[in-house]
């Protein structure tokens, strides 16, 4: 049986943070990657597949798809998988469907309408405060951390700073 040793959110998903840093930190020798978007665009999944390094497979599955082959060809692996999506909707229904139950990082969410910078790399909106604060009412641990070096801060502290804003 497949195990997921990291669930990270990242809206860039595959980029050289993760290959160079969190692929090692994990030892993670496979990567899904959920994301509606990138399932149905072949060209974009070309560039994602070529840059993860060489021996570890990358699979892109849409958020429909991905609970299948989790449920059916990973359950026949034994990999160690890293698990990306590119923002807490997706992520809400990978937990919901009962495919993510790990600690889940939190390592970048794009800026744009509506949105609040709350520290380098994250900016939230209403709904991705509702979505955390109900993984946190689920007592999932949650926390924000961009790189392996840098300490980890509790989600809360996030959603705190937030409100003030």
């Amino acid at each position: 049986m497949s195990k997921i040793v990291l669930a990270r959110v990242d809206s860039r998903l595959i980029h050289g943070q993760v290959v160079t840093k969190w692929l090692q930190q994990s030892a993670a020798n496979e990567i899904i990657v959920v994301s509606d978007e990138l399932e149905q665009d072949e060209f974009l999944q070309s560039i994602y597949l070529m840059a993860a390094p060489p021996g570890v497979e990358v699979i892109i599955k849409g958020t429909e798809s991905v609970k299948a082959y989790w449920e059916n060809e990973a359950a026949a692996k034994n990999s160690k998988v890293l698990f990306l999506v590119p923002d807490l909707t997706t992520l809400r229904e990978m937990v919901e469907a009962g495919v993510v139950k790990e600690a889940i990082q939190v390592g970048g969410l794009g800026g744009g309408p509506s949105r609040k910078n709350v520290v380098k790399n994250i900016n939230l909106s209403e709904d991705d405060v509702e979505i955390l604060e109900g993984l946190l009412a689920k007592n999932m641990e949650v926390y924000f951390q961009a790189i392996p070096e840098e300490t980890p801060v509790p989600i809360h502290k996030l959603i705190e700073k937030y409100k003030t804003l």
